[in-house]
């Protein structure tokens, strides 16, 4: 991925999406362009407009921590897209992954027995760890279950991008698919700030926009975002439909790997779901996912 464009087409897919009336700007004449004009975004963050333009290009190597916070402001980033722009500031600057060391191979984190014991440990949850490519690299025995409809019977490391995106099944499976595809395709461009020299993401990436018109015009925006916490809807093919709540936790020896947790709200029709799951999937007794 080539640094000057992502930071140019980021800054310009920003300024575009603000209007005049959100920065506190007044309206006059006609505008050609969507969004705030270059110089007006120059003078919300206190620079020239040549030195605004030039960070536009995509020149954005050796920008202090103040034009990079005034940038932020002007063009109303949230802490993601924040710490994105900072990110591609960093790659820039020839400065590993967000300050910190090039991860480890995550491959690696799956011949941790303490990992799948801790998966392990949680029951009632669906719980699996995932690394910065979207592949599935572990679950409980409830994940597996759960993620039947992508873990299939292939072989390959299951990918939860590839089977948003080229899988007709997850359209029955992600109930708001859309909305899916978006957060999807928003940890993917956050993962790809942080360490733009990825070759394994590269290629998922190019895969990805070759096969999918929708990842393909989703790349396009440049949103970010991280998961974090939140609500999702899921139909499983075996249970039905559930709402479940998830949290996801960094996996601190091996920088890179999260691990998420599913729950449901106790009481709820969806734990009743997830507890029927969790029976249909004892007799199978397997806990982790191959991976190759």
């Amino acid at each position: 991925m080539d640094n000057r464009q992502e930071v140019r087409e980021f800054l310009t897919t920003r300024r575009a999406r603000i209007t005049p009336d959100q920065a506190g700007l007044p309206v006059t004449g006609t505008r050609r362009v969507p969004g705030l004009r270059r110089s007006e975004v120059a003078t919300i963050a206190g620079l020239s407009v040549e030195y605004y333009a030039r960070l536009e290009r995509g020149q954005i190597a050796g920008a202090s921590t103040g034009v990079l916070e005034a940038l932020a402001r002007a063009l109303q980033l949230d802490e993601t897209e924040r710490a994105h722009l900072f990110d591609l500031a960093r790659a820039a600057d020839g400065i590993p992954t967000s300050g910190r060391p090039r991860r480890r191979s995550p491959g690696k984190a799956v011949s941790r027995l303490s990992l799948q014991w801790a998966l392990d440990a949680i029951k009632d949850g669906v719980a699996f760890v995932r690394d910065p490519h979207q592949n599935l690299l572990a679950t409980n025995t409830l994940g597996r279950a759960f993620y039947s409809p992508v873990i299939g019977d292939s072989g390959r490391t299951p990918n939860l991008a590839r089977f948003q995106f080229l899988d007709p099944a997850s359209r029955d499976f992600y109930p708001d698919w859309d909305v899916f595809a978006q957060m999807c395709v928003g940890i993917m461009r956050a993962e790809a700030g942080r360490d733009p020299h990825d070759r394994g993401l590269q290629d998922l990436v190019g895969e990805l926009s070759t096969r999918s018109e929708v990842f393909r015009r989703l790349w396009a925006d440049h949103d970010v975002r991280t998961h974090g916490a939140g609500t999702k809807r899921f139909n499983h093919p075996v249970v039905g439909e559930l709402t479940l709540v998830y949290e996801e936790l960094a996996v601190t020896a091996e920088p890179g790997l999260v691990l998420l947790v599913y729950t449901a709200e106790p009481g709820s029709p969806s734990a009743e779901r997830l507890r029927l799951l969790a029976s249909w999937a004892a007799p199978a007794q397997t806990p982790t996912v191959s991976s190759q």
